[in-house]
């Protein structure tokens, strides 16, 4: 049921659905109402200031949590209530949704209340549902639970307002329908069914909690284990504030931790027994996403509806938006989203991947029975870490590395350099080697097909690929073997690949590992070997420039032909994969979220360059995806045509264009 029907009509100008959101925790005074009302006031007045627009208070920081009987005396309920009208009436001109808690009288139940308010209007009051009756706690002994249904009640001058639990607070305003709050409070979200389950089905896309947790040893990593978790579960921003210094110390000290979670991810905390406030821009375009990508997130047929309050900042606002742009937040987007900034986490991830990998090409193996394996090596970092995966494999299966082939084929661009590693990579390994010269063998073919060699086009470049797949499969037919793929994430979303070229092999193993994530595997295999030989050739790997060397070298032997400069860099086209492709976010988000992640490091005109271009080739290309070789899925983005990513080969990318074009 909806309260308002009212015709919301802020702008929504430009912005990319960040919502910022805050967790406070105001020194207080137990039972010094008055004085507790003007701390409350102050943190909401910092928080709007600060650009938030839903900010929660802790429990019951009108009174104190801790005001025990004090709870059943008429004067401090009213004193609450007072107060109440008091904070409505300062904020009138506040752009900001907040929480205040207090103990709300209805008939012959007390109930442990957080006022939702706005812009002067009280929209609702959250019951709390679950009181904890153990232990140090007593509510019982004051509360009643939440109506099991929402009863409407004239509180603080205005009503009816909804009294209740699971209540949604949805913006009506142009361009921020995702801004859907829902509120629990404290003991809610320690229970087996959290009420905030229901709400995020009803559309909660931020819940907001307001606590009165006390410390003791241990609870500070399981408390944040729960919202966490919560968060993950409900595809949801979760802000929670917890009372802090002013809470009687009789018995407890409060924890005044604040957090605020997206989708089990930490953006934003404060430290223990403390009363600060923390902030975070927390997108609900990702949010949104993912809902609607996972099918099992849904509500059942027989849920219950929420009782759903609507409400409007166009009395505060007039033309700046509700939510913000992605280059006026507050937070840390990576440049390399594939990759983990914290080293620890690096080398896990690292590790996990070459596991993957690994038990991927070790399971098809054992399945047909195959006992050996080629791979074309080139030198490089996508056949490096192929061959690395192919070594693991072989060692896991007890079978000799002598049974995998590493096939160097020089072509009319292959330099010194790459071709030394290749040899040497392969002699420090211990698999067998071989190298089959591809001169004369292409020249041929130019002369079959009529084709000028000094023509250096894509036949000149395809010729070399193709032939190249055509000596890899004939060899692995010789040794009844498997041909191991070597292309790589970045390579397949591009379609930088020969079509019947290296595009196809018998399995991929770098299928869904991008190009950023391929560079620092590398490198941490060659961290953790003791062979100082084999480290060091790893390292000249790492250090070579990545090329598909198709076309001659230069005066001094140097590769003369870079990908990242026909294609772009990788960084950015993995960055645009990974926000474009993952999260479905549109092109002006990716764009804009591009031009906050690598500001010094591009300028505008060469991000909207790349992306283009990455547009543009990841539509055309998808024929090439159509039919690839089956290869193991190590991360949440893969573009394999049986597993993530289903598009027909024909779809246009003109929709994606023209919005790059009205930046």
């Amino acid at each position: 049921m909806s309260r308002s029907t009212r015709q919301c009509c802020v702008s929504a100008n430009k912005n990319d659905g960040f919502l910022r959101v805050a967790a406070a925790s105001p020194q207080i005074r137990v039972a010094d109402v008055e004085g507790n009302a003007e701390v409350a006031l102050a943190a909401v007045r910092e928080a709007a200031e600060r650009g938030v627009r839903a900010l929660v208070l802790p429990e019951l920081n009108l009174c104190g949590y801790t005001a025990a009987d004090l709870f059943h005396n008429r004067t401090l309920q009213h004193a609450c209530e007072a107060a109440l009208v008091h904070i409505l009436d300062e904020t009138r001109e506040l752009p900001i949704v907040f929480t205040v808690g207090l103990p709300v009288a209805v008939a012959e139940n007390i109930y442990n209340c957080a006022a939702v308010c706005c812009a002067g209007e009280l929209l609702g009051l959250t019951a709390k549902k679950y009181l904890p009756n153990y232990g140090e706690f007593y509510e019982c002994r004051w509360f009643a639970p939440a109506p099991a249904d929402p009863v409407w009640v004239e509180f603080a001058g205005q009503g009816p307002v909804p009294l209740g639990s699971g209540l949604v607070y949805r913006c009506c305003d142009e361009g921020a329908e995702d801004m859907v709050l829902g509120v629990e409070v404290c003991e809610d979200l320690w229970v087996p069914a959290p009420p905030s389950t229901e709400m995020a089905l009803a559309g909660a896309t931020v819940i907001l909690n307001p606590s009165a947790s006390d410390e003791i040893i241990g609870k500070a990593d399981y408390r944040r284990s729960l919202i966490s978790n919560q968060s993950a579960r409900l595809y949801c921003a979760y802000a929670y504030a917890d009372a802090s210094e002013g809470e009687s110390t009789t018995d407890m000290v409060f924890a005044g931790e604040n957090l605020v979670y997206e989708n089990g991810s930490k953006l934003a905390a404060t430290k223990l027994l403390t009363c600060d406030m923390a902030i975070a821009d927390v997108d609900l375009d990702r949010l949104v996403a993912e809902r609607r990508r996972s099918t099992t997130w849904t509500r059942t047929d027989d849920a219950s509806e929420a009782t759903t309050v609507e409400f409007s900042f166009e009395v505060v606002l007039a033309e700046e938006p509700v939510l913000r742009d992605a280059c006026d937040i507050d937070r840390v987007f990576p440049r390399a989203p594939f990759v983990p900034a914290d080293h620890g986490d690096l080398a896990e991830r690292c590790e996990t991947i070459l596991d993957l990998q690994t038990a991927g090409l070790k399971t098809r193996l054992a399945h047909t029975g195959t006992k050996a394996a080629v791979i074309g090596l080139s030198g490089g970092l996508d056949s490096t870490l192929a061959l690395l995966v192919t070594v693991r494999a072989f060692d896991a299966l007890g079978l000799p590395r002598t049974g995998i082939t590493a096939v160097s084929m020089p072509g009319f661009g292959t330099t010194h350099r790459t071709k030394s590693n290749a040899e040497s990579l392969a002699r420090d390994l211990g698999v067998s080697f071989r190298e089959v010269s591809i001169h004369a063998a292409v020249e041929q073919h130019f002369k079959d097909i009529e084709h000028d060699p000094t023509v250096q086009d894509v036949t000149y470049e395809n010729s070399q690929a193709r032939e190249r797949t055509q000596i890899l499969m004939d060899l692995a037919n010789q040794a009844g073997g498997f041909v191991i793929g070597t292309g790589d994430l970045s390579e397949l979303a591009l379609g930088w690949a020969t079509y019947n070229g290296d595009h196809i092999s018998m399995y991929g193993v770098n299928a869904s590992v991008p190009k950023t994530l391929v560079r620092h595997i590398v490198k941490y295999y060659a961290g953790t070997v003791e062979n100082a030989e084999l480290r060091e050739v790893l390292m000249s790997i790492f250090d070579t420039p990545v090329s598909p060397e198709l076309l001659p070298a230069d005066e001094n032997g140097n590769i003369a032909q870079i990908t990242e400069d026909l294609v772009g860099p990788y960084e950015l086209h993995d960055f645009f994969l990974y926000n474009g492709i993952r999260w479905c976010f549109p092109p002006k988000k990716v764009f804009r979220l591009a031009e906050y992640a690598f500001a010094g490091s591009y300028d505008r005109d060469t991000i909207l360059k790349w992306l283009r271009t990455f547009y543009r080739r990841f539509f055309s290309q998808q024929f090439k995806r159509s039919c690839l070789p089956d290869g193991v899925k190590v991360g949440s983005v893969t573009l394999s045509p049986r597993g993530d990513w289903r598009m027909p080969s024909d779809a246009s990318s003109a929709l994606w264009l023209k919005e790059l074009e009205e930046l």
